[in-house]
């Protein structure tokens, strides 16, 4: 089941990065297939189709894919614990 999560914020920046993979796809000295890559994943919670194309890339290259969910859980997680240590600074909890 498919669960969007509509931001403009996340819609700019995975367009942003599939516009500069397009680009490096083109360019010879810009790896377009990461921004690509980057940006179907950025996405992946906004539109049906992200979604559908991420999954063909993590059939196809499972590995890339899975590090990409690890490294994200990781922010999240370390990001969570750096706005505790902020309002903890801050007085606010």
């Amino acid at each position: 089941m498919l669960v969007f999560r509509p931001s403009w914020k996340r819609k700019l920046a995975g367009w942003s990065l599939l516009a500069l993979g397009v680009v490096g796809v083109i360019l010879p000295f810009l790896n377009g297939t990461i921004f690509l890559l980057l940006g179907l994943f950025v996405l992946r919670e906004q539109h049906a189709w992200s979604q559908r194309c991420l999954g063909w890339c993590e059939a196809r290259w499972p590995g890339p894919v899975g590090r990409l969910g690890e490294m994200e859980a990781r922010l999240i997680q370390r990001c969570g614990e750096g706005a505790a240590w902020l309002r903890r600074r801050l007085g606010m909890a």
